[in-house]
Formats: C-alpha cells, structure tokens, sequence
C-alpha cells in the first residue's frame, strides 16, 4: 500500500482501520487520490526513480487540479502556444 513505509518518514504514525460509517468525505477523498496516483505511476511509467519523483507528482497534480476545464481546454493550450509569439507594444 501507499503506506508501507510511512513509519520511516515520521516519528509516530497509529494505523487505523476505518469503516464506512466512521469515515468523512476528506479521508475518503484523500484515499481516492492516492489510489489515482499508485494507479498512474504503476500503469503509465512502470518504473519510477526517486530522481524523477517530484516530477511525477507534479504532473500528477497538474492533470487533477484541471480535471474540470473541459471545453476550456483547447481555448488554453491555443493561447498558451501563441502568446510567446505575439509582440507586445507600450
């Protein structure tokens, strides 16, 4: 799990077991992204290196944070490619 070597990283850690009716929506969503995360490291890059790391989840969080652009998606990436070449004047 994500957790294996949590214990490494901090001084205490208490593992709990939690049930449906004892969970609110922020741990619940904290699990969804972390389980998002495992599945596009492991499905998408098969590999990761600690060197590559911060990458890896800067991406991660790049792709989740516009996850509801949608149809403003191709608008962006248009702007985003043309305006390094427009002249701006004073």
């Amino acid at each position: 799990t994500a957790y294996v070597d949590l214990e490494k990283m901090v001084e205490e850690h208490i593992k709990v077991k939690s049930s449906k009716d004892s969970t609110n929506g922020t741990l619940n969503w904290v699990h969804t992204a972390i389980s998002n995360l495992k599945k596009n490291l492991l499905g998408i890059y098969h590999m990761v290196s600690e060197k590559y790391l911060q990458n890896y989840l800067d991406e991660f969080a790049y792709k989740l944070n516009r996850r509801y652009f949608g149809e403003k998606l191709f608008d962006r990436l248009i702007i985003a490619a043309v305006y390094p070449y427009v002249q701006h004047y004073e």
